[in-house]
């Protein structure tokens, strides 16, 4: 019997073979959709979970208070000495890993690069995290000083095929370093990724950090700390007890400034989104994002292929008629649509199975992603595979499997069925409901194009084209300013300018605020930005006085004792105008003196922060970014004399530089990323819509074979004949950009609130959308009704 199901169903899909074709394109490229983000999303939601104990394991951040109570600053990183008095405190609490991220000229032999992702850990780190250690003992690799550990890549690169274990590497060109041991990378699928791992206890060397600094220093939170906590323990007993914590160990009512709190490991990637991460996180919503499109994909192709699948049964009516006059039964005859229904989609998986095997390289690389073949055929995989097989199948062939199989055989063979069913009603619902899901897209994809378009044109108050940027070797006895000199010997060098942080980075660094208050200087409750900068920095940047002066070398107390503030920072301190703020009394931290000047606002951050309050001041120990301006048409040039002069100053240091430009559109990667993929699933949702339409338009076009050539023969133009059959299809397009134009307006409108400075969304958008949805789909539906207006009448009256 089944041999036979499989006949039948054959055949009729070769008799059909453009219903045929446009069912199995459509239903193959919304499952390879749908397969391509499943793999994004699985990936996603998989990161750190590969750690035995991940479950277990939780991040201590730390938070400042503003003192309105407001917070300042959102760490995950915390003070050093935190790690050692938790352990001391709470001895419930199995294991704390102190991790600090630095990196560091690497050599061995001939061999010099400037490393990055070199991490101090303490020895216990291989009792938390899951590391496959290739080469030496985990328990003790970690225990001496001067001790390091390379990734399996890096110990390639420096060691070749030679055992790296015992070698001696020199880290910039101060201290020597023994190496203990190799490490297999850690998975993609990880929110940190070390190339080398140093032993923690070399940071209480003096020359490294300091023994008395990890004890005592409160201020520098820079360290990651994580803690592996007991089975069943409830981390949120251990947060109640944080503020008595730190007023113990830190000072009376240190709670009301700094708090403590616990991320789980696995919600690292997705769900913490604090002013300091290791690495760049992800995001939930974008997996939620990315899972609803995968979803409407599929629903669209599915849509499809249930609107024509139920089109052709009018078609059909007879064919039951005659099965069951014949002597066939209800369930034969809803066994053989249900087969020929899976059969289809069973075709359209296999197609979609091997386009995704295709297309994961160029996935791959739009979504920065390392996703493997071999996840294809995880269990849970095939398992979602044979779902939708099943599922698509029994649901797109269950209107003609159940509704047709139940009339009676004399109705159906008088036609009355067929009549009834050609006025499509529910072909006309899903139509409506797969043209509201792609103009959606559409609409999306417009606003985003738009904000981006915005941030691009958005002035940042500052000149950040044609500025590269690099670090300045931690050597004080070098001679910056006859560096400087040198720089600017080249006539395509403009400026040169120092700071302690560069725009598009964070500014993490605060201080106490002090005005003067009656006779005294008396804190501000205001969270001013750290910024130390020297006297070509603000030049550098052609950043805009509002009042007052730059930093002078004219006046040696400008490094000693000047403060400039930005225009936000001068109002919320009570200066409307900012000529009021210069000249008078300040403070910061432990440094007191005078504002000398007022910049306008720039954006130092990325739109998505509001412009924060920031003073500017002079400190020689922490100008370790160099910022230069070069003139146009000479950059290579420039650089090429940069380099020069950094070669024979630092013949030991690789020079590294990145353009300015080129690190703010980083900032904006993810939203470019999200602009292109609304855009391609937009056009892949309009695509198999217009496809559905096509095949829509030409079953109306057989059914209504007769009534055209009567019409034609009693003088209808093809004019009115193509408006006669097109009609019928617009009206659901209109209906759909009806429902489907608040619903895009809504997602958009919170869309847009992560970003401080964003565009509005404007009346056009709408607009667009409706008239890109209903011209293609005239342009669509006309093809077929051209088609058939043209047909000679007597073909069409003769045909029956």
């Amino acid at each position: 019997m089944f041999k036979n199901y499989l006949k039948i169903a054959l055949r009729n899909l070769t008799k059909h073979k453009a219903f045929s074709f446009i069912n199995i394109a459509g239903v193959s490229l919304g499952l390879t959709c749908f397969l391509l983000l499943a793999l994004y999303v699985k990936d996603e939601l998989a990161y750190d979970r590969f750690h035995e104990h991940a479950d277990r394991i939780y991040r201590l951040n730390r938070t400042f208070l503003a003192n309105d109570g407001t917070e300042s600053l959102r760490l995950g990183h915390a003070a050093p000495p935190f790690g050692p008095l938790i352990r001391q405190d709470f001895p419930q609490i199995e294991q704390v890993v102190r991790m600090l991220e630095t990196g560091a000229l690497v050599r061995y032999g001939d061999k010099r690069f400037a490393e990055e992702q070199m991490f101090a850990a303490e020895a216990n780190i291989f009792k938390v995290f899951s590391f496959k250690i290739d080469r030496g003992n985990p328990d003790k690799a970690l225990e001496n000083p001067f001790s390091i550990m390379f990734s399996k890549p890096m110990a390639e690169k420096y060691f070749g095929k030679e055992d790296p274990v015992g070698k001696v590497v020199r880290l910039d060109n101060q201290l020597d370093y023994t190496v203990t041991g190799v490490f297999e990378p850690l998975p993609s699928q990880s929110h940190f990724h070390p190339n080398f791992l140093v032993s923690f206890s070399t940071l209480n060397d003096d020359r490294v950090y300091g023994a008395e600094g990890l004890r005592t220093n409160w201020g520098n939170n820079s360290f990651s700390t994580f803690l592996l906590l007991p089975e069943h323990y409830d981390p949120q007993k251990l947060t109640a007890a944080f503020p008595a914590f730190q007023n113990k160990h830190i000072e009376q009512n240190a709670s009301k400034y700094s708090v403590l709190t616990l991320t789980k490991l696995t919600d690292i990637h997705l769900r913490s989104h604090l002013d300091s991460e290791i690495e760049a996180n992800g995001d939930i919503q974008y997996v939620y994002l990315f899972s609803a499109i995968a979803v409407f994909i599929l629903l669209i192709a599915c849509i499809n292929y249930m609107n024509l699948a139920t089109a052709r049964s009018a078609t059909r009516a007879k064919e039951v008629g005659m099965r069951k006059v014949i002597g066939a039964v209800r369930t034969q005859l809803v066994n053989q649509f249900l087969s020929e229904s899976i059969l289809l989609v069973l075709i359209s998986v296999t197609i979609a199975f091997v386009a995704v095997l295709l297309c994961l390289p160029l996935f791959n690389n739009f979504t920065r992603k390392q996703l493997s073949v071999s996840a294809l055929l995880d269990p849970s995989f095939l398992a979602i595979l044979l779902g939708i097989t099943v599922f698509t199948g029994l649901v797109a062939g269950s209107y003609p499997a159940f509704f047709m199989t139940g009339f009676q055989p004399i109705a159906v063979l008088k036609g009355k069925i067929a009549s009834a069913l050609k006025n499509g009603k529910l072909r006309q619902a899903l139509v409506v409901a797969q043209f509201a899901i792609a103009v959606v897209l559409i609409i999306s994809t417009t606003v985003v194009y738009n904000q981006m378009h915005y941030i691009q044109d958005y002035k940042l108050g500052f000149a950040k084209d044609q500025v590269i940027t690099f670090s300045m070797p931690d050597d004080s006895t070098i001679d910056i300013e006859a560096i400087r000199q040198r720089f600017k010997e080249y006539a395509g060098v403009r400026e040169v300018g120092r700071s302690s942080r560069i725009p598009s980075g964070r500014l993490l660094d605060s201080w106490e605020a002090y005005v003067m208050k009656g006779d005294s200087m008396a804190p501000t409750e205001i969270n001013i930005k750290s910024l130390s900068v020297d006297e070509d920095f603000i030049p550098t940047y052609q950043i805009s006085m509002a009042a007052g002066r730059n930093f002078s070398r004219q006046y040696p107390t400008d490094r000693t004792s000047g403060f400039i503030l930005n225009q936000t920072a001068a109002r919320l301190l009570g200066w409307k105008n900012p000529a009021d703020a210069v000249g008078n009394r300040f403070g910061y931290g432990n440094i007191r003196g005078q504002i000398i000047g007022v910049t306008k606002d720039y954006h130092f951050e990325s739109l998505h922060q509001k412009v924060a309050p920031i003073v500017m001041f002079y400190q020689p120990g922490r100008l370790g970014r160099v910022s230069v301006q070069i003139a146009g048409g000479s950059i290579q040039h420039a650089i090429g004399h940069i380099e020069s002069v950094w070669k024979e100053r630092f013949p030991e240091v690789p020079f590294q530089y990145e353009f300015l430009d080129q690190r703010f559109g980083k900032l904006y990667a993810r939203e470019q990323t999200q602009q292109l993929l609304f855009g391609v699933f937009a056009g892949i949702a309009i695509l198999i819509s217009c496809m559905g339409l096509l095949g829509l338009s030409m079953f109306m076009a057989e059914l209504r074979t007769k009534e055209i050539g009567v019409r034609k023969v009693l003088g209808a133009s093809v004019t009115s004949i193509v408006r006669l059959l097109s009609t019928d299809f617009l009206k659901p397009v209109l209906v759909a950009i009806v429902i489907a134009s608040p619903i895009a307006w809504y997602g958009m409108k919170n869309w847009l609130q992560d970003f401080a400075y964003h565009t509005e969304i404007k009346w056009w958008v709408f607009l667009l959308a409706g008239v890109l949805s209903v011209t293609i789909a005239l342009c669509t539906v006309s093809f077929q009704s051209i088609r058939a207006a043209l047909t000679n009448p007597v073909k069409s009256l003769r045909s029956e």
